[in-house]
């Protein structure tokens, strides 16, 4: 017999979409799963394994970048217009992916011709998303993300190199830097686990239920407020 969820925190409520973002192999999924089973929300998780050339764009990224990134535009498009209907996600919903992120991985994988044909058609659809009420925004060095990676043996994954995650981190500090959608919480992962910690998860629900600024990054050795 399963037990119910745990009662969402009242100071949690006020978020009612909530996204977990990051790079590859930073716990954005289970994480998700998590909260969004201990808040009893809804869950809408990125649906890459549908994506036709993700497998090929890891053997060849300039090649197959361009049809990658379309495909993921226009699927995410249509996975978000799902939060404007009337009566879905009713209880709220937590998120493995930020819609807008997608103009990151376009500016950091396509070609400038390639970059100036995505822009005109992100333009297009953009405005039919709305933005979230909290992004968390985990974080982890290069290398913890590719023990993680290698850990789960993704064997698309396997052809990403270290270089890429290491542009990869560096476009999300750029892309993070810049945002002011949507309030921030930046959590460093390298020694906090919320993932797999469920004393580390119960602190992350404290400082979650006590932020009240547009941004905070957390990790368990330091702190700084951005706020």
């Amino acid at each position: 017999m399963s037990s119910a969820p745990a009662a969402a925190p009242t100071d949690l409520q006020r978020f009612r979409t909530i996204v977990i973002e990051g790079p590859i192999g930073v716990g954005k999924t289970t994480l998700a799963r998590k909260l969004a089973t201990h808040l009893g929300t809804d869950l809408l998780l990125e649906k890459a394994e549908d994506n036709p050339y993700l497998e090929r764009f890891y053997g060849d990224m300039p090649g197959f970048a361009f049809q990658t990134q379309l495909f993921f535009l226009f699927q995410r498009v249509k996975q978000m217009q799902a939060l404007a209907q009337p009566g879905m996600f009713s209880p709220g919903v937590v998120c493995d992916f930020l819609f807008a992120k997608d103009a990151l991985f376009a500016r950091l994988n396509l070609s400038d011709d390639e970059y100036r044909l995505y822009t005109q058609m992100y333009a297009q659809v953009e405005p039919q998303v709305g933005p979230p009420d909290l992004v968390i925004w985990l974080q982890a060095s290069p290398a913890t993300l590719m023990q993680r990676i290698r850990r789960r043996s993704n064997a698309m994954e396997t052809r990403i190199s270290d270089h890429y995650l290491q542009r990869l981190c560096d476009a999300y500090v750029e892309y993070f830097h810049a945002y002011d959608t949507a309030p921030v919480f930046a959590v460093g992962t390298e020694h906090f686990n919320p993932v797999d910690g469920d004393a580390d998860f119960a602190i992350l629900l404290e400082r979650l239920a006590a932020f009240r600024g547009r941004r905070e990054f957390f990790n368990s050795h330091v702190e700084l407020h951005l706020s």
